[in-house]
C-alpha cells in the first residue's frame, strides 16, 4: 500500500486516507472523515462524495463504509444543502445532495442489512423532503430510487411507510415526473442549469447528448416512483389511496420506453393490484384500463404475461363475473360482467400460445378460465354477450375438434390437409384477382378444413385473413388474427409477416406504442430472415418500415404529452418538429428514399398510414370485383385485378407486384 504524500496540502485528504496501509489507521481515519465532513465548509468537498459514489456504484455489497458511518454522514450533507443555501450555493457544493442520497441508494439496493443500517442513521426524513422536491428533479430521481429500495425489504418497509406522505407524493411524481423534466429541463436548449448537465453527460457531451439522456432519466424517475407505488401495493391497506380511477387510467400508458425497456413501469403496477381483490374491483370498473391491458395482451410488449396476468385474474375473481339479482339490485360484492366481453376477445385470441417466457401452457390456462366463465356462474352467462359466448365456445369446439383429430385416421387427416390446401389457393386466386372479401372467407373456410395440429399451415392462413381484413379496413379482426399466427408460430410472436400486419392494424387504430413494439420485432426478424421478400438486402432497414418506426417514434415519444401542453409540438398530427427542436433523423438512416428504385419487390402494405384515409376506399373492393380487370386507384396504390402495382410519389417510379407477394403462400 502506498504510503501517504508528504505533500499534501490537505490534512485528512479523504484520498490520502484511502492509501493508508494499516488497516486500524485507515479504519480510524476514515470514520473521522465520516463524522468531520458535515461539519466542514471548506472547498473540494464533492470531490472525495464523488469519490464515494464511484465506490458505491462498483461495490455496492462491500460492509467497509457502511460499518463507518458513511449513511450518517450522507443524511447529514442532505440536510446541510437543504437547510443552508449560501453553501449550497458556494464552490460545486450544488452536486453534493444529488451524491449522498444516490449513494444511499446503491449502498441499500442489495443488502436487506445495510438497508436497516440506513434507516437507523435517520436517512429517510432527509430523503422525503428531496421527494418533496425541495431541490431539483435530479435529487428527487435519486431520492425515490433509494427510498425505493427501503420500500422493498419487510424490516425497512415500516420505517418509509410511516411518513405518510411518502406514498402521495410517488403517485404524484410518477404521474408529472414527465412534464416536470421537459418543462424545467428538456424544453430549455441555453437556460439548462449547468450542473443538470454536468451530471447528465458526465461533462462529456452537448445538448443533444443532454436532451437524450434527460429523456433517460425521466423514464428512470417514473419507473422508480412506480416501483415505489409497487412496494405500497402489496399491502392491502394503501390499495384505496393507489386505486384511484384517474391513476388507474394512467398507468399503462406508462411504461419505459425504448430508453428504460427493463422495468415493468405500469403494467408492473397493474399486475400487482391485480393480486388482490381489492384491486380488482377499481381496475374493472375501469373499461379504459381493460381495453389497454387487452393491447399489451396483444403485442410485442417485454411484459405481455403481466397484461395477460392480469385479465386471467379479473375473470377468476367471482366478484367480476356475478350478476344483479331479479329486482335488480347488486348481488353482495358483486360487479362488472362487462369484463368478461372485453377481456375475453383478446384471450380468446391467445388461447393457443403455448409458453411465453416462464409461464409454461399458458394457453391451456386461458381456455380454462374461460370455460369457467362459462360454465361456473350459472345464470352469468345470459349477461354475457352473444358475441362473446359464440367465441369461447368456438374455442371449446377447437380443444374439442383437437382430441377428435387424435383418435383420426391418418389418411382422413391428410384428406383434411389436402382440402384445406385447395380452399387455400382458391382463396390466393380470389385475392389476386382483387375479391379480398371472397379471399378471407375462403381463408375462413379452409381454417375449418385444416387439421388443429397442422399449426405452420394455420399460421398462414391466419396471416393471410390478416392481409385481407387489413385492406378491408377492419383494424380489430386484423389484429385478432395476426395475433393468433404469432401465437401458432414457433416460436411465439416471431413471425414476422403477421408483426408488420399487427403493426399496420395498430396504427390505423392510433396506438403507436404497440405498432411500434411490433414494428420493430418485424426489423429484427427480417434482419434473421432467409426469405428474400423480407431479408434486409445490404444490411438495411426496409424503406416502409422505417417510415412506420419514425413515425411511431414520434407519437409513442415520452415527452409528447408535455411538449404539447408546453407548445414544443403543435398540434397531434405534428411531424416536424415533434421533439421541441428541429427532428434530427441521422441515426436512423437506413434505406434512404433513394434507395427505393434498388429494392422493387415489396409488400403492397408497406405504407398503409399514406392510403388509410382515402374517403373511397371502402367501396373499392367491391368495385374490383365487378369491373373485371378495370384498374382502379386505392391511395398511392394502383390495383389491376391480376397485378397489382404501387407508385411512388416522388419518384414517378412504379413496381409490379404480384399479389402472392402480399400473402404467405
Amino acid at each position: 500500500m502506498d504510503k501517504i504524500s508528504p505533500d499534501c496540502p490537505y490534512p485528512g485528504c479523504f484520498f490520502c486516507v484511502m492509501k493508508e496501509g494499516n488497516p486500524n489507521k485507515r479504519r480510524t481515519s476514515i470514520l473521522k472523515f465520516f463524522r468531520e465532513l458535515p461539519s466542514q465548509d471548506e472547498d473540494g468537498q464533492v470531490l472525495p462524495i464523488s469519490g464515494l459514489w464511484n465506490t458505491a456504484m462498483a461495490h455496492p455489497n462491500d460492509p467497509e463504509f457502511v460499518n463507518l458511518g458513511i449513511f450518517e454522514c450522507m443524511a447529514a450533507l442532505i440536510w446541510k444543502g437543504l437547510k443552508n443555501r449560501r453553501w449550497l450555493t458556494h464552490d460545486q457544493n450544488m452536486y453534493i445532495p444529488y451524491y449522498a442520497a444516490h449513494i444511499i441508494g446503491s449502498y441499500t439496493m442489495n443488502m436487506e442489512e445495510f438497508a436497516e443500517t440506513a434507516v437507523h442513521a435517520g436517512v429517510i426524513p432527509p430523503l422525503v423532503e428531496l421527494l418533496r422536491g425541495r431541490l431539483t428533479w435530479v435529487e428527487q430521481r435519486v431520492a425515490v430510487r433509494a427510498l425505493g429500495h427501503l420500500a422493498t425489504y419487510p424490516s425497512t418497509f415500516p420505517a418509509v411507510a410511516s411518513h405518510g406522505e411518502v406514498l402521495e407524493l410517488a403517485i404524484q411524481l410518477a404521474s408529472s415526473s414527465l412534464e416536470i423534466v421537459y418543462s424545467h429541463f428538456y424544453q430549455f436548449v441555453d437556460g439548462r442549469l449547468s450542473y443538470h448537465c454536468d451530471l447528465l453527460t458526465r461533462g462529456m457531451g452537448g445538448v443533444e447528448m443532454e436532451s437524450r439522456k434527460a429523456e433517460e432519466w425521466a423514464s428512470q424517475l417514473q419507473c422508480w416512483s412506480l416501483q415505489l407505488i409497487n412496494c405500497f401495493a402489496f399491502k392491502p391497506e394503501f390499495l384505496p389511496d393507489i386505486c384511484k380511477t384517474e391513476f388507474l387510467m394512467k398507468l399503462p400508458g406508462m411504461w419505459g420506453g425504448l430508453v428504460n425497456e427493463n422495468s415493468p413501469a405500469g403494467i408492473g403496477l397493474l399486475r400487482t393490484i391485480c393480486q388482490h381483490k381489492l384491486g380488482r374491483s377499481p381496475v374493472a370498473n375501469c373499461p379504459g384500463t381493460i381495453d389497454a391491458l387487452c393491447n399489451i395482451a396483444r403485442s410485442s410488449d417485454d411484459w405481455q404475461y403481466m397484461a395477460i396476468d392480469c385479465l386471467i385474474w379479473l375473470l377468476q375473481d367471482p366478484r367480476q363475473t356475478a350478476i344483479r339479482n331479479e329486482s335488480g339490485s347488486k348481488c353482495p360484492g358483486m360487479e362488472c360482467v362487462k369484463v368478461i366481453d372485453k377481456a375475453a376477445p383478446a384471450l380468446i385470441d391467445l388461447a393457443e400460445i403455448s409458453t411465453l417466457g416462464d409461464h409454461k401452457r399458458l394457453g391451456d390456462n386461458i381456455v380454462s378460465v374461460l370455460q369457467e366463465c362459462i360454465q361456473s356462474h350459472g345464470t352469468a352467462r345470459n349477461f354475457i354477450s352473444s358475441h362473446t359466448k359464440e367465441q369461447i365456445d368456438e374455442v371449446l369446439s377447437s380443444r374439442q375438434r383437437l382430441k377428435w383429430e387424435k383418435n383420426m385416421p391418418k389418411e382422413d387427416l391428410h384428406i383434411k390437409q389436402a382440402a384445406a390446401l385447395v380452399v387455400k389457393l382458391e382463396g390466393n386466386s380470389l385475392f389476386s384477382s382483387g375479391n379480398i372479401a371472397g379471399a378471407a372467407s375462403k381463408y375462413s373456410e379452409a381454417l375449418a378444413l385444416c387439421p388443429m395440429k397442422s399449426k405452420k399451415e394455420r399460421v398462414v392462413l391466419y396471416s393471410n385473413r390478416a392481409q385481407c381484413y387489413l385492406l378491408l379496413q377492419q383494424p380489430l379482426a386484423a389484429i385478432s388474427d395476426a395475433t393468433r399466427a404469432l401465437c401458432l408460430h414457433n416460436p411465439p410472436n416471431r413471425h414476422a409477416k403477421s408483426l408488420w400486419r399487427r403493426a399496420q392494424a395498430y396504427d390505423m387504430l392510433v396506438l403507436a406504442k404497440e405498432s411500434l413494439l411490433d414494428a420493430i420485432l418485424f426489423i429484427n426478424e427480417c434482419s434473421q430472415s432467409n426469405d428474400p421478400d423480407l431479408s434486409l438486402r445490404q444490411n438495411k432497414v426496409p424503406d416502409y418500415a422505417e417510415r412506420l418506426v419514425k413515425k411511431q417514434m414520434r407519437a409513442a415519444w415520452l415527452f409528447r404529452e408535455a411538449a404539447i401542453k408546453h407548445g414544443g409540438v403543435h398540434c397531434e398530427g405534428d411531424t416536424g418538429d415533434v421533439f421541441g427542436q428541429e427532428a434530427d433523423d441521422s441515426e436512423w438512416e437506413t434505406a434512404s428514399e433513394s434507395d427505393i428504385g434498388n429494392d422493387g419487390r415489396r409488400e403492397a402494405d408497406d405504407d398503409e398510414s399514406e392510403w388509410k384515409n382515402d374517403d373511397n376506399w371502402k367501396d373499392v373492393y367491391d368495385k374490383a370485383s365487378t369491373k373485371g380487370d378495370e384498374p382502379f386507384a386505392l391511395g398511392t396504390y394502383l390495383f389491376v385485378p391480376s397485378k397489382v402495382y404501387l407508385e411512388h410519389s416522388e419518384g414517378g417510379l412504379i413496381w409490379e407486384l404480384k399479389a402472392q407477394q402480399l400473402l404467405d403462400i
